[in-house]
């Protein structure tokens, strides 16, 4: 009989936005390797940085026990004001990774405007009693924009498990695209359980009456091989060969021999 493979236990978290920050290696081993940011090395300083091949774009990975770990910033470009987006240490890193995927995306999609509230009122979100924004169903998490519709301001999308108790906080700058905010919206609207190894010790909280969590043995040659695929599919977007044009059809060929 053939030696069953490995198993690990992984457990998936629902909601999303509660299942704890992840690996970061979601996030910076892709935008290093398949999307040619750069990197520092600095062993003695607890932090990474990474830079766009454009130099525009610098990712700051650094922990502050007392504000955001995650800073995304981009410099001032042609018709646009340089911008900002943060996000707290238990930010799930999927969410985090829909916006830097949309910024690394080498063909972004065009036509109508994104609009970040769409995909959370798709699945029920509901207006916030006292913010320009939108309140999850279960009240554990809620986006809010500042500013007016004359001069719109930055937005704000909090996870909580209670008014005094925020799990963590994403921040978009008021000139941040809207297709990177919208990206994140729909990660975190996105119904499917985040995984998650060892949660028990990441988890805001193991409340059976707010967080769903399922374990289930996944073979450990799946859970290793998911960052390399998730590299691989990124890196992709980059290589796909153009399209090349159709061949001019040529001019039949003349007959030139005389009877």
């Amino acid at each position: 009989m053939a030696p069953r493979p490995e198993a690990v236990e992984v457990d998936f978290i629902a909601p999303r936005h509660l299942a704890g920050g992840g690996d970061p290696a979601w996030i910076t081993v892709p935008l290093h390797r398949a999307c040619g940011w750069s990197h520092g090395n600095d062993p003695l300083m607890p932090r990474v940085l990474l830079s766009s091949p454009d130099q525009k774009a610098l990712l700051r990975l650094e922990p502050d026990p007392d504000g955001q770990w995650w800073t995304l910033s981009h410099a001032a470009e042609p018709g646009r004001p340089a911008w900002y987006a943060s996000f707290g240490a238990r930010t799930p890193v999927e969410l985090i990774a829909a916006a830097t995927d949309a910024l690394t995306d080498p063909a972004p999609p065009t036509g109508a405007p994104c609009d970040p509230l769409e995909p959370l009122r798709q699945i029920g979100w509901s207006p916030a009693p006292a913010d320009n924004g939108l309140v999850s169903p279960d009240g554990t998490a809620y986006l809010q924009r500042l500013g007016s519709a004359d001069e719109p301001g930055a937005w704000f999308v909090t996870a909580t498990l209670a008014p005094d108790r925020p799990v963590w906080q994403a921040r978009f700058g008021a000139h941040t695209p809207a297709r990177l905010i919208t990206a994140f919206t729909a990660a975190l609207a996105d119904p499917k359980p985040i995984p998650r190894i060892d949660s028990g010790r990441s988890l805001p909280t193991s409340d059976p009456n707010v967080v769903t969590r399922r374990t289930t043995d996944v073979p450990a040659v799946h859970v290793a091989g998911a960052l390399e695929k998730r590299v691989h599919s990124l890196a992709a977007r980059h290589t796909a060969p153009p399209t090349s044009p159709a061949p001019s059809p040529q001019p039949p060929a003349k007959n030139n021999r005389r009877r």
